[in-house]
């Protein structure tokens, strides 16, 4: 593990010359871990909504869970960057968009990430003229989950790569430090990755990105239900995490009755 601790500036100048390991981190337990592995990005996703909290999209988080989760995984002060996404409808308003960041700052976070590009540029300028570090999010946008009827590749046609492109620019010239490419088709990923000076991190955009973030839960094989093909577990830690609590509740010792 590396004593220098990430900033948003050590993050971007890897691109084109180391990859970039990034995980999701809801607790302190697994900051710690990620940590000791010297993983150099950590998202407070969202996605603890349905990894965590049951919910059945990321729709339903709501800013204060996000403090409480950005507090934990702040406390294990790992040397990688902790950074938190703003929950769906916290970022409808450049005030509101400050507002909601400088919150989850307060909480640990030291940058922020928003799901997309051109139609929230005032609320990302507005991020940056506060100071506040911020990573992009292109492609399938899961808060749009439910508007689009669900979880869409993007980049499949002449306009989603156009725009994607567009998108990433924007982003670049807004002053986010990376953007994370979400199911981008792997052509259009490495295009925009090309294409950008600031660092491209794919989830289920191929391997020609600067790096790869994935849900830690699904990379350990530990999700109790779906697990995406992109995640590619070498074992599923689930089974034997039941295994070990099985053969623990069957041999315990009931009371001696003399």
């Amino acid at each position: 593990m590396s004593e220098t601790r990430e900033t948003p500036q050590t993050i971007q100048q890897r691109k084109g010359r180391e990859p970039i390991a990034a995980l999701t981190a809801y607790d302190f337990p697994m900051a710690k871990l990620l940590d000791a592995a010297g993983v150099p990005l950590l998202l407070v996703g969202d996605s603890l909504g349905m990894v965590v909290l049951g919910y059945p999209d990321t729709t339903h988080v709501a800013l204060e869970e996000m403090e409480h989760h950005v507090r934990a995984v702040a406390r294990a002060r790992p040397h990688g960057l902790v950074t938190a996404d703003l929950p769906f409808e916290t970022y409808e308003t450049p005030a509101q968009a400050v507002e909601s960041a400088k919150r989850l700052v307060a909480a640990g976070a030291e940058a922020v990430k928003a799901e997309g590009g051109r139609a929230i540029l005032p609320q990302i300028e507005a991020i940056r003229a506060a100071g506040i570090p911020f990573l992009g999010h292109l492609g399938m946008l899961p808060q749009n989950m439910l508007e689009e009827g669900g979880y869409r590749i993007k980049g499949r046609d002449e306009a989603q790569r156009e725009a994607l492109l567009a998108d990433a620019l924007a982003l670049g010239q807004a002053g986010a430090f990376g953007i994370v490419l979400e199911l981008v088709t792997p052509i259009v990923a490495a295009e925009i990755t090309h294409l950008v000076e600031i660092p491209t991190i794919g989830i289920g955009s191929g391997k020609n990105c600067d790096g790869q973030i994935l849900v830690t839960t699904d990379l350990l094989g530990t999700s109790p239900d779906f697990i995406p093909k992109h995640a590619k577990p070498d074992e599923l830690l689930r089974d034997r995490m039941i295994g070990i609590i099985r053969r623990w509740s069957e041999n315990l010792i009931g009371p001696i009755n003399e």
